[in-house]
């Protein structure tokens, strides 16, 4: 389908940190064919609810099917297709456990900024593909993917609103908790 899931390793971490925060409402941002939507249902709370979003109905039309032959009921998860941007304004504040961010990277500020409204406090923020493919170290790698990447992660780490950490774990995993 062309859509690159989460790696094992970032997967197993998405569950211990919905495991940790004893998830019971997580947004995910970009459902993909429902992967790490499996790994994060698998760290939460078993009366939780996944809310996943994505542009892509076909892509949710197979993530539905992956939740059901992993042993998850409908009602655990809400999937909604649309433009992210467009969505989360109609979530509710501060009603989250965590927010798991893997989209276009070009809107990653965006949906950070979202997360912090979205999440109670002690909520946890996930982004996935933080390492921008090994060029996060590298200072001569000026592509907008990158730079877009440093400057979240330059934002969060700088702001009194989150607690982050970089985890080397699959393409990177920025993960950070909300004041």
């Amino acid at each position: 389908m062309g859509v690159d899931a989460v790696t094992t390793g970032a997967g197993a971490a998405l569950r211990l940190l919905a495991a940790a925060g004893s998830a019971r409402a997580v947004v995910e941002i970009g459902t993909g064919t429902g992967v790490s939507g499996v790994w994060l249902l698998r760290g939460m709370r078993s009366d939780g609810v996944l809310t996943t979003i994505d542009v892509e109905v076909e892509h949710q039309r197979i993530a539905r099917r992956i939740f059901a032959e992993a042993g998850f009921p409908s009602g655990r998860t809400r999937i909604i297709a649309g433009r992210a941007l467009d969505v989360l304004p109609r979530l509710a504040d501060g009603a989250y456990d965590m927010v798991f961010v893997d989209a276009e990277v070009t809107g990653v500020s965006a949906c950070v900024d979202a997360a912090l409204r979205l999440l109670r406090p002690g909520g946890v923020l996930a982004v996935n593909g933080a390492l921008a493919g090994g060029r996060i170290g590298d200072p001569a790698a000026r592509d907008l993917e990158t730079v877009t990447l440093r400057e979240t992660i330059k934002a969060l780490r700088e702001s009194d609103e989150w607690v982050p950490a970089l985890l080397p774990v699959g393409h990177g995993l920025l993960a950070a908790i909300r004041c």
